[in-house]
């Protein structure tokens, strides 16, 4: 029974060896990244807020590297304008159009008086009500 025992057991160990790892090959893609600009001062030794440093220089130099080209703010403007133009083109064309269809169905037809006695087939119809009653005899008036 494994309930009680004089002998204490001790956790499972983890030990990792790494079985690919190639010096050469890290410090190659370490000099690339300084090269690059990705990494600054990679000096092995960890420094608060050095990735995050690096990081915020390598998006300073491409903003002054798309600032200095020209892509800018002239096209961000130039986006911002068209847009504006649709809205407006929409606002104009078809706003209009809209509210008229809302027009159409919220107010009655008028009625159309009959002066001919000529079949309309756009006329209203005149629904009479029956005043038949069961049970009663009709009769025809002459």
């Amino acid at each position: 029974m494994g309930f009680f025992s004089p002998y204490k057991r001790h956790a499972n160990q983890f030990s990792y060896t790494p079985r690919y790892y190639d010096p050469e090959k890290e410090a190659r893609e370490q000099r690339r990244a300084e090269l690059r600009g990705e990494r600054s001062d990679d000096t092995g030794e960890y420094t608060p807020g050095k990735y995050i440093r690096t990081q915020r220089e390598a998006r300073e130099q491409s903003r002054a590297k798309r600032k200095s080209n020209g892509l800018g703010g002239s096209t961000r403007f130039i986006s911002l304008v068209v847009v504006m133009l649709l809205v407006f083109m929409f606002v104009y064309v078809l706003v209009p159009r809209i509210g008229a269809i809302f027009d159409m169905a919220t107010t009655a037809p008028t009625a159309v008086e009959k002066t001919t006695d000529d079949f309309d087939p756009y006329a209203p119809l005149i629904i009479v009500p029956n005043d038949y009653v069961e049970g009663e005899e009709l009769v025809d008036i002459e």
